[in-house]
């Protein structure tokens, strides 16, 4: 299957095209939409309160359709072309803001606006293939992710038009439109839809999701059995032995947390199946050990050089509306420890408040930053957990529950380690290399600084490696490992305890690296064929003190060359000291990535040049 990325590309060199003839489009100009007046904030109810950027949006939204119906000005997907499906998935807006009265939302019963949901329907349906299924990125793809997004958007695109008694003819389109498309993705022979292992685990989740929802309120038994067999078979096809969905041959904190997991939670709610939940409770394991929990209350940093696709790199202690892990909230009866990661409700009902009493007025979204899933998934209702479960969920995560640890997690010869010491804990990501994300080791924490490595992915300026001559890092390819207990070279660790000192050997035909993990070090060997450069992806915080063993004092967020055989970072009171044994020229550079909200955490990188062989001790206050 040709990635995303790749058919983007291929669809930005395709040639401009005459808009696409509509049947039963409108024929006249679809009439503008008066812009909306200032909103009271008061007026929201707190869970309502992510449809505030999207009312003020809707105007410059709908006026920029075109006549046949396409959403044309780019707000929603790429390529923003009238052939693309996906572009069309904001009917579901147009219907819920026509159909729903509240004393915020002047558009309802908007002639207008029903008249542009109309014409998008129709311009959406044209899409549609004999066989049910939809297109992306060309006129005669038959695509998963359009067809499996379209399935939901439509079916409570469906559900509304009925409840207003509104566009009957839509309806029985919609309906006839919704049971083609599932039974073509529902068929376990379509192998757009179905591989083993999946390939893009998120998009064949939400057209379950859809499925769910469309088969509630429309029941068909064949189909119905349909969709119970594929529940069963996404269990044992897009769940990794590891823990994660599959996503482009490995793991993608995004996908994963902000859209896999809350398509199952949509499903759930309309169709409670058992694989769900213990498709949720594998997840929420491996989110277990690659989310760091900041000890300053902050959120939790991302473990993201394994990431196949994209680019989380943390997530805050509140995150309030739009949030797109917030249907999460469904499974944590059933999985205690998704709390964790999880908005508490009572910061929640905080945050709504402050942003209910802010006199600011409420900007609109950001053209592709519109996503209509943050408003359909905000139908369901809430249950987030309170801050009293959410402190017993983070008690359990296991880094904090226990101080020492081997965890060594497999999947189609790629390593997932994590290694916890009373001193530390370090994480790993060895073998086979998938597309964006990048091998070596990953991140080091400590339980009272925090976060102090964190690698990338999709960056070979930001991970932690061996860098050779064109900012060549060995993490960017494959490197297979070896484990034992004790120093390298040893008797091999093939599981059980966690040894007293844990080792591993990696590389490939150019660098070797030898790790030796204690209680409170690290030690890093590394022997290269060439010259090159040790590189070290640091979280840095504005009082963080930074001393080279030169004496020379780096600034936060500037750049530092120092002649030196060590490096001192003091945050609060810990001390992490990196000691390389002889002096060497070494930098500290800031880079643009910064962390969390506020911004305060920022990327920096440590470089030391080599000739080859380089001696690496970290030693953790």
């Amino acid at each position: 299957m040709l990635s995303r990325r790749t058919l983007l590309r291929a669809a930005a060199l395709l040639p401009a095209s005459a808009p696409l003839l509509v049947s039963g489009a409108a024929s006249a100009a679809i009439a503008r939409l008066a812009p909306a007046p200032p909103l009271n904030r008061a007026l929201f109810a707190p869970h309502e309160q992510r449809f505030a950027p999207y009312l003020v949006t809707l105007a410059p939204m709908v006026n920029d359709m075109d006549d046949s119906g396409f959403f044309a000005g780019g707000w929603w997907r790429k390529p923003a072309a009238a052939f693309n499906a996906r572009v069309q998935e904001h009917v579901f807006t147009l219907a819920w803001f026509h159909a729903n009265a509240r004393p915020w939302n002047p558009y309802a019963g908007d002639t207008s606006l029903l008249a542009a949901l109309d014409a998008a329907l129709g311009h959406y349906l044209s899409l549609q293939h004999s066989d049910g299924s939809f297109p992306e990125y060309s006129r005669d793809e038959h695509g998963l992710a359009p067809t499996g997004f379209g399935l939901g958007y439509l079916a409570k695109t469906l559900r509304i038009l009925r409840s207003a008694g509104v566009l009957p003819a839509r309806q029985a389109q919609l309906t006839t439109a919704l049971r083609t498309a599932m039974t073509w993705f529902l068929d376990p022979g379509n192998r757009t839809v179905w591989q083993d292992p999946l390939h893009y685990a998120n998009q064949t989740a939400s057209g379950l999701a859809g499925a769910a929802f469309a088969l509630r309120h429309d029941p068909d038994p064949v189909l119905a059995t349909r969709l119970t067999e594929a529940f069963a078979r996404m269990a044992a096809t897009g769940v990794s032995p590891a823990g994660f969905f599959h996503e482009e041959g490995g793991h993608d904190m995004n996908y994963n947390f902000e859209v896999m997991l809350p398509e199952l939670a949509d499903a759930y709610h309309h169709t409670p199946d058992p694989h769900l939940v213990e498709m949720a409770r594998a997840l929420t394991g491996f989110l277990s050990y690659n989310l760091l929990r900041e000890p300053d209350g902050s959120g939790y940093m991302v473990n993201v050089a394994p990431s196949t696709r994209t680019s989380a790199r943390w997530y805050d202690e509140v995150r309030p509306d739009p949030d797109r892990t917030a249907l999460n909230w469904t499974f944590t009866r059933q999985v205690p420890l998704l709390s964790a990661f999880m908005t508490a409700a009572e910061d929640l009902a905080e945050a709504r408040a402050a942003w209910a009493a802010s006199p600011d007025p409420v900007p609109p979204l950001a053209k592709q930053d519109t996503s209509p899933r943050i408003l359909t998934h905000g139908l369901d209702g809430e249950g987030f957990p309170g801050r009293r479960q959410r402190a017993a969920a983070i008690a359990d995560l296991p880094y904090l529950r226990s101080q020492d640890f081997v965890e060594l997690r497999r999947d189609r010869g790629q390593d997932f380690l994590y290694v916890r010491k009373p001193g530390l804990y370090l994480g790993g990501y060895f073998g086979a290399r998938a597309s964006r994300s990048r091998t070596g080791l990953t991140f080091l924490w400590h339980p009272v600084a925090g976060t102090v490595i964190c690698g990338l992915n999709d960056n070979n300026h930001a991970c932690w490696s061996t860098v050779f001559s064109g900012q060549a890092p060995d993490s960017n390819g494959s490197l297979p490992a070896a484990y034992f207990r004790g120093a390298p070279g040893g008797t091999e660790w093939t599981g059980g305890p966690a040894p007293a000192a844990f080792g591993i050997r990696y590389g490939n035909a150019n660098v070797t690296t030898d790790v030796l993990v204690t209680r409170r070090t690290i030690r890093r060997t590394v022997t290269a064929n060439a010259a090159a450069t040790e590189q070290i992806p640091l979280v840095l915080q504005p009082g963080d003190v930074l001393t080279f063993t030169d004496g020379t004092e780096p600034a936060f967020g500037g750049s530092t060359a120092a002649t030196a055989d060590g490096f001192d970072l003091r945050r609060g009171g810990t001390t992490i000291r990196f000691r390389w044994g002889v002096p060497l020229q070494a930098t500290l550079a800031a880079g643009s990535v910064r962390y969390f909200r506020d911004g305060a955490r920022r990327f920096h990188a440590l470089r030391i040049a080599h000739q080859g062989t380089f001696d690496l001790t970290i030693i953790l206050g």
